[in-house]
């Protein structure tokens, strides 16, 4: 499995932007497709954005689609996540995680989660 360390959350004001960062442990980090998910306080995770391991396949949840942007360094074993136009509603805990193999949105096909970044959006 491989370590995640996810970093750049904080508070932000509705409109503004973040920048999330998830380093990641390993050598078979260029072959593994990745993704980004979140929770907020009493609801279940939810899938925001996943990246194919060559970074060219990208795919979104429905409410962060035109918004975010995720994308890769694998010379670096980095994926980022860049928030625009943030919303109160997306304020919860943002896990960076790493697939079992197959390129997808749901949570059980990935195996190493990050310990996550809060992500505060201010009304």
């Amino acid at each position: 499995q491989v370590q995640l360390v996810e970093s750049g959350g904080g508070l932000v004001q509705t409109g503004g932007s973040l920048r999330l960062s998830c380093a990641a442990s390993g050598r078979f980090f260029s072959s593994i497709n990745m993704g980004w998910f979140r929770q907020a306080p009493g609801k279940e995770r939810e899938f925001v954005a996943t990246i194919t391991a060559d970074g060219v396949t990208t795919a979104y949840g429905g409410s962060v689609k035109g918004r975010f942007a995720i994308s890769r360094d694998n010379g670096k074993n980095t994926v980022y996540l860049q928030m625009n136009s943030l919303k109160p509603e997306d304020t919860a805990v943002y896990y960076c995680a790493a697939s079992g193999g197959v390129f997808s949105t749901r949570r059980t096909a990935y195996n190493s989660w990050g310990q996550g970044t809060q992500v505060t959006v201010l009304s």
